[in-house]
């Protein structure tokens, strides 16, 4: 028997946190497993809804990692196909929450939707009560400030802080709005809602060195998922994982103006302290603040001086 939560939980932030923490407290209580279930593609890119411009706040292998880590007993991914889409609330309640997961309960955000026939929070807790199913609900919860850490992600040690409960819907923390606030450069206002600092998560792949020879060598980054949202184009200061070791550095985001004109967008991070060959190791990166706009610099002195400014602020940042 379990209790279940069910959503596609992109970035498990921290009004995803409320739902987790209510689900791990009942099934406590009741003495059953908590299992959360979780669709893998997004919904969207089958139902072609802007599916093109779509970009994710976590990889499949991330959002297990977290929900784990958090003591989550079971994580159930379903593949969203075209014919699971076709399942009506009821459907989907009858023959996976009860019939394959065996649910007792469920849990539901404020916001949940369910089923092909689109039904609502309103609608699902008349439809899962009738069906047998103890319906627990969570409200909204808004953004509180960064906190204290309340777990460690087991996958990239990421610290979550504990969700504070907030009944103002209009105001809810969501993946929408953290994707918003990630293309707009906003990483601390993003790890406001997360509970943790936004990461990307690739391997180092060989650039043109030219880093090197102004003394700023860098790790170019390849994701691992090619649909994770890569925030603003910008310089920032980042925490860095590579080689079992944790360090921090400075990450441009862009298309290097000043060297390639109108080039590919790369990620480049000049690791402080570090001068380890890593091609084609695992690189991971979590963004602590933007400290400025990518731009154009008439000659590569221009460039190296604005590189040495970059450092000293971020090495004062750190110092603080």
């Amino acid at each position: 028997m379990a209790v279940v939560a069910t959503g596609f939980f992109d970035g498990v932030h921290l009004g995803h946190r409320l739902v987790i923490d209510t689900l791990l407290r009942a099934a406590h209580e009741r003495g059953e497993q908590s299992v959360v279930v979780t669709f893998w593609p997004h919904p969207r890119t089958v139902l072609q809804k802007d599916a093109r411009e779509l970009r994710l706040l976590n990889s499949l292998q991330e959002k297990r990692a977290i929900l784990s880590a958090l003591g989550v007993d079971r994580v159930e991914v379903v593949d969203f196909s075209r014919e699971f889409r076709m399942l009506t609330a009821e459907q989907y309640l009858r023959e996976w929450v009860i019939g394959r997961l065996g649910g007792t309960a469920i849990v539901l955000g404020y916001d949940n939707r369910m089923g092909s026939d689109g039904l609502q929070h309103d609608a699902i807790v008349p439809l899962a009560q009738s069906l047998g199913l103890k319906v627990i609900e969570c409200d909204a919860v808004i953004p509180s400030g960064t906190g204290d850490a309340a777990a460690r992600n087991a996958e990239g040690g990421t610290d979550f802080q504990t969700p504070t409960l907030r009944k103002q819907p209009d105001a809810a923390i969501s993946s929408t709005k953290i994707r918003a606030a990630l293309e707009r450069g906003e990483v601390e206002e993003a790890e406001a809602m997360l509970g943790y600092r936004y990461g990307l998560h690739g391997v180092v792949v060989a650039g043109n060195r030219l880093g090197r020879t102004l003394g700023y060598p860098t790790a170019n980054m390849l994701l691992y998922e090619p649909l994770k949202l890569v925030p603003a184009n910008g310089v920032y200061l980042v925490e860095v994982e590579t080689l079992g070791g944790h360090y921090y550095g400075m990450t441009n985001i862009g298309v290097r103006p000043t060297v390639s004109g109108a080039g590919a967008r790369t990620i480049e991070t000049n690791i402080f302290d570090f001068d380890e060959l890593i091609y084609g190791l695992d690189l991971r990166l979590r963004f602590i603040s933007k400290i400025r706009d990518e731009r154009r610099f008439d000659s590569l002195d221009g460039l190296k001086a604005q590189l040495e400014a970059d450092e000293a602020l971020c090495r004062a940042m750190l110092s603080k």
